[in-house]
């Protein structure tokens, strides 16, 4: 008997007030299209802030306004759009309860690689963040948490010395104030820019988890699409609990190099979430419209047995 039984549930017209225990596994409406892999961010639809957008999953054009209204999933197929840091907080903390820390913390140019200092000018333009992480205190549904939500649009949400410094300096303070600390991953892995510097971070931020753990304390991991390489091999793998969002891409190399290595095909659904559920890799599969109710009921259980 599977130790999460599915039983279908349209993600879109379930109450936020519904009672539903946290691992049930919602059924998608259309399963082929959403083990559709998700385009690279390089080739994100052509009309990102107008009053259309394309649909990757199933070609559709979606109503702005609707799609905002379904927290950027497709109507039509349940594609789980990729959000920025500041939408995925928003979509998870209570409003005006997120308190942003350590926002002066940012990243150089410590190899002196070409250009990555017109890179980084670039990418701050672009997305109005100083990094790729975004970390605070906030609540959700009235319980105080220390949140970390990573971007993907700042160089595809790649950990260099910064980003690592910020997760690290997170769980530090998560253990100075005894609260539970939530982190959203999505990332490309290390920053090759950054070199070494850059791989450093996975035992850095590895190690203020552990410090957290022995303190006791609740450390919940949100794994979104796409988390890869160096952050998957380190703090994202390390969560008490560990839930991701459909379809999303969960791995450490690419697909074409574990192919190349094992010289062999494998399925379809190789690295994505309902592959590492069916592997026990992570605990549970959550739609976007179930997940800060999760995280509440989670939080709450914390709270509750005095993790």
């Amino acid at each position: 008997m599977p130790l999460f039984p599915k039983k279908k549930i349209n993600v879109f017209t379930v109450p936020a007030s519904t009672s539903m225990p946290i691992y049930e596994q919602p059924q998608l409406p259309a399963p082929q299209a959403a083990l559709t892999p998700p385009p690279a961010l390089d080739d994100a639809p052509s009309i990102p802030s107008g009053m259309w957008e394309k649909c990757p999953g199933c070609s559709r054009l979606i109503y702005s306004e609707d799609l905002q209204d379904t927290l950027k999933v497709c109507p039509h197929c349940a594609h789980h759009f990729r959000l920025t840091a500041q939408q995925r907080i928003g979509y998870t903390a209570d409003e005006s309860s997120f308190v942003e820390l350590f926002a002066d913390v940012v990243g150089a140019n410590p190899l002196d690689f070409p250009d990555y200092d017109e890179k980084l000018k670039k990418t701050r333009s672009f997305t109005g963040l100083k990094e790729a992480v975004v970390c605070g205190l906030a609540n959700v549904d009235g319980l105080p948490c220390v949140m970390c939500a990573m971007d993907g649009f700042f160089i595809m949400g790649s950990m260099g010395y910064a980003v690592g410094e910020k997760l690290a300096l997170a769980a530090e303070e998560a253990v100075k104030r005894k609260l539970p600390l939530v982190v959203f991953t999505v990332s490309g892995g290390a920053r090759m820019q950054e070199g070494m510097v850059s791989l450093m971070q996975m035992a850095k931020v590895s190690g203020a988890i552990g410090r957290l753990h022995d303190a006791g304390l609740f450390y919940l991991v949100v794994l979104t699409d796409p988390t890869t390489g160096g952050v998957t091999a380190s703090f994202a793998m390390l969560g008490d609990i560990t839930l991701a969002e459909p379809n999303a891409l969960i791995g450490f190399a690419g697909r074409r190099v574990i192919e190349q290595a094992m010289q062999k095909s494998l399925p379809e659904s190789f690295q994505r979430a309902e592959f590492l559920l069916e592997k026990g890799f992570i605990d549970a599969i959550v739609p976007r419209s179930r997940m800060k109710h999760t995280i509440s009921r989670l939080l709450k259980l914390h709270e509750r047995r005095g993790m």
